[in-house]
């Protein structure tokens, strides 16, 4: 069904007259200057509508008029979400984090990663803390169904409104008769509107239908969360529209069965840099407290050959990394690289680097590597590492023990310092590593320059 164009009209603000053209004298009341423009919209939603059903037309306002007052945040009471979502710190208190009022977010993961139940968790905490109510939109459950996944984690949501349908309008209607504090869609991708055709899943209709409840929470202090499927490259499936037009985008990603990583690709409220971690048990998903565990293997004996550890940046946090390399001869006329947590073509540059300013040969061997925990690595402060690892895995001479690198490498061979150095040699230093090697010389490290001076720093002794 096509949409009905709206229509200027001009109506009086004293008497309520309208016509189509501009007068300065309404002829029905008498005043003057009193008409103004108005959209007469037969598709504007009520909150835009006065009781007529007519839109003001929207006009420009001065910038210097415009309040800069941050919005309030609804907090889900779990804390790796919260940290996701984002927040600011307020005299040097724990971060007042969580989601934004009048926001809309986006969840993506694979089928069964958990995006259900944590939207159903951090649904609870809001109903134990606050008196508004929560709409949970289901078109791919039945109600009975979330009762049960309910039960099954320990959750009380007496207090919860389950609707299950696919239709945008009855969605509509119900947001209008409850109008919820939180409102949960799972999945938009189920959802349409007669408005833009019957087939749930088109271009089309992800469109109309997210804009519609954007629309919807944006003029109320409600917050949405909407989930997603994502394709078989782990992206979110649909137009990239439907991420331009949401405030969030999350990412959830598995790392095993039981543990699962949250990660912001898009924040208009809060950074991107902070990752979530979570692990899945019999009462539903429960923040990691100590995420080091993850990233280090615990071993009784000797650290093996092609072996490194590193500090990371996630967001405001620091973890300690095992990058882990293997080289092996070619299986065929090409080497090839194996690398799903660090990105391939990194792990290529790094080996060039390291045959022509070291001396040692990549082209005849296939590389692997790995991340201990399966946390995903972007920042140049691990090529160091990554350099080390590699060399020690070709050569089979292991690292010494408590012994951490950072630093990026050039295509010159240079290791160039890295933001936040104090920060990451402190974490390293609390987690038991009595050296770093590190571009800067700072308390508790060892100053290396270029990939000559890791090579000697590291295996001069072996």
């Amino acid at each position: 069904m096509a949409k009905k164009k709206g229509t200027v009209i001009y109506k009086c603000s004293n008497c309520g007259y309208s016509q189509p053209a501009w007068l300065g004298r309404c002829p029905q009341c008498g005043e003057w200057n009193t008409l103004e423009e108005f959209v007469e919209d037969p598709n504007a939603r009520v909150a835009f509508a006065d009781a007529n059903g007519n839109a003001k037309k929207a006009k420009p306002v001065p910038m210097a008029k415009i309040s800069t007052q941050t919005l309030p945040r609804l907090s889900t009471g779990i804390k790796e979400f919260d940290r996701v979502l984002g927040g600011e710190e307020e005299d040097n208190t724990e971060p007042l984090c969580g989601a934004t009022l009048r926001s809309a977010t986006l969840i993506g993961g694979e089928p069964g990663i958990g995006k259900s139940t944590l939207l159903l968790q951090s649904a609870a905490h809001v109903l134990m803390h606050t008196e508004g109510k929560i709409l949970y939109v289901s078109g791919e459950e039945s109600a009975s169904q979330i009762k049960g996944r309910a039960l099954r984690l320990g959750i009380n949501v007496d207090r919860m409104e389950i609707l299950c349908t696919m239709r945008l309008e009855d969605i509509l209607d119900a947001l209008d008769s409850l109008n919820p504090i939180m409102v949960i869609v799972d999945s938009i991708q189920t959802v349409y509107s007669l408005e833009a055709g019957i087939i749930p899943g088109t271009v089309s209709q992800l469109k109309y239908c997210a804009n519609e409840l954007i629309g919807w929470v944006k003029e109320r202090d409600s917050v949405l969360f909407m989930t997603a499927h994502v394709t078989k490259d782990g992206t979110i499936a649909g137009p990239k529209s439907l991420e331009h037009m949401v405030d969030t985008v999350i990412s959830f990603e598995r790392s095993t069965d039981e543990v699962r990583f949250l990660r912001a690709l898009k924040n208009r409220f809060g950074s991107i840099d902070e990752l979530g971690i979570f692990e899945m048990n019999e009462k539903g998903l429960s923040c990691v407290k100590d995420p080091s565990a993850l990233f280090l293997t615990r071993r009784s004996g000797e650290t093996p050959a092609g072996v490194a550890c590193v500090p990371v940046f996630e967001g405001s946090r620091v973890f300690v990394v095992e990058v882990q390399a293997l080289t092996v001869p070619a299986k065929a006329a090409m080497n090839r690289v194996y690398s799903e947590k660090i990105d391939s073509a990194r792990v290529s540059r790094i080996a060039a680097v390291l045959e022509k300013r070291a001396g040692i040969r990549f082209s005849d061997q296939d590389i692997y590597i790995n991340v201990a925990g399966g946390v995903r690595l972007t920042e140049s402060a691990i090529d160091a590492a990554l350099a080390a690892a590699l060399y020690s895995a070709r050569t089979d001479l292991p690292i010494a023990e408590k012994t951490c690198l950072v630093g990026e490498l050039s295509l010159a061979g240079e290791i160039r310092p890295v933001t936040k150095l104090k920060q990451r040699v402190k974490a390293a230093q609390d987690l038991g590593y009595t050296t770093t090697l590190a571009p800067s010389r700072e308390e508790g490290t060892v100053k290396i320059e270029s990939i000559s001076d890791l090579v000697k720093a590291l295996f001069a002794k072996a």
